[in-house]
């Protein structure tokens, strides 16, 4: 019963281990793509949807050390047309200087990241939005035709022929980032997007690039007090804020699964230890006969129930780390549909915190089970050792 115990520890140790690091995984893998796209710090006015932005608060931002870049962006929803294809995406006007982040570089599939060229102006496409227009950046033999509502011309439904604004674009690249982002965005220089949307100098937010190894420790706060309460700065996290928190519910939901599971085993652990009270009831009697206090026997058996749940619970997780390890270098178990994802394998990311909380948690809920179980020696007690000797 014992080993049984132990077992029942060890599989919902090595679990928890399992499950916990590829949660992390995914959380990272979802992370690198996003961040690769977005900005470090996103700054965007609380209340409307527009500003003009000012030129000293920016000459500001660019005077600080470790800042790469600082773009203008202005973003709408569009249509876009090629021949007979027609697909709505959403316009991303960013300052041609963008094209020179390596990290954005690194998303071009198809094509060359360039925004400006020879005086004309180029979109770099989102994957998805390149398949649903059946386009790329070496097959588009004419310009591709973005057509947004006129915003300065009243709607009227008897003349529709200023009711859109329609301009052209060449298709210098193609990106891919993920479904999300890949179906729905693609870039273009913001004086076309200006252009476009009837704008002069607003902007929808500004976004900053930190140089590569920089530490963002007090960027944030420091953008903040640049540009005051009436306008919010956003990290790469906060950017996505209701994403990461959706992630880290499923993860921490799981988590309490599993702990109920594990919690459900530990009914063998007090199995195991009453039913080993139960035969070394001769041995308890003798030993408080000879003048052991129960507090000392009750000790005994604990210290058995926590090297049931210690030995259980340390081999599970040395086990779930070995196999996160073999995943990690081998990506022994693949995803469901190989080919249509970034990665082939489950992601794996061991945190040495999940490895602490395993541990502690295994240990206090074998604590808990011995306690419960070492209760039935005071029953024994209670029932008269001298009689149990007695009748041996």
């Amino acid at each position: 019963m014992s080993i049984i115990a132990t077992a029942g520890v060890f599989v919902g140790a090595a679990a928890l281990i399992i499950v916990l690091s590829v949660f992390n995984g995914f959380e990272s893998l979802v992370t690198s793509l996003y961040n690769s796209f977005d900005a470090d710090y996103v700054i965007s006015i609380k209340n409307g949807k527009t500003f003009i932005p000012d030129n000293d608060k920016i000459k500001t931002i660019k005077g600080i050390e470790g800042i790469q870049l600082v773009s203008e962006v202005l973003e709408e929803n569009v249509l876009l047309r090629n021949g007979d294809k027609q697909y709505f995406a959403k316009i991303k006007g960013v300052s041609p200087e963008v094209s020179k982040v390596s990290r954005l570089q690194h998303l071009i599939i198809d094509g060359n990241l360039k925004l400006t060229a020879g005086g004309l102006p180029y979109a770099s496409l989102g994957q998805g939005v390149a398949i649903g227009l059946s386009l790329s950046s070496n097959n588009s033999l004419m310009p591709l035709t973005v057509y947004v509502p006129n915003r300065l011309v009243t709607p009227d439904l008897s003349n529709t022929a200023n009711a859109f604004k329609i301009l052209n674009i060449n298709v210098g690249s193609v990106f891919s980032v993920q479904q999300d982002v890949d179906s729905k965005y693609f870039l273009a220089p913001i004086d076309f997007t200006r252009e476009l949307l009837s704008y002069e100098k607003e902007v929808n937010a500004i976004e900053v690039y930190l140089n590569e190894g920089v530490s963002e420790k007090g960027v944030q706060k420091y953008l903040q007090n640049i540009f005051g309460p009436e306008y919010e700065v956003k990290n790469k996290v906060q950017q996505h804020e209701l994403l990461y928190k959706i992630m880290r519910s499923e993860k921490w939901a799981v988590f309490f699964i599993l702990v109920f599971i594990l919690i459900v085993a530990s009914f063998n652990v007090i199995g195991s230890l009453t039913m080993l009270i139960i035969d070394k009831q001769k041995d308890i009697a003798i030993l408080k006969s000879m003048g052991t206090p129960m507090t000392t026997v009750k000790k005994i058996f604990l210290f058995q129930g926590m090297l049931i749940s210690g030995y259980g619970g340390i081999g599970g997780i040395i086990t779930g780390l070995i196999i996160c390890f073999l995943q990690q270098q081998f990506g022994i178990i693949s995803l469901a549909g190989t080919g249509s994802f970034v990665i082939d394998a489950y992601p794996v990311k061991i945190m040495f915190t999940d490895i602490f909380y395993v541990l502690l948690i295994v240990l206090c809920i074998g604590l808990l089970a011995s306690i419960i179980a070492t209760r039935n020696i005071t029953r024994i007690e209670e029932n008269g050792l001298a009689a149990i000797i007695k009748q041996d």
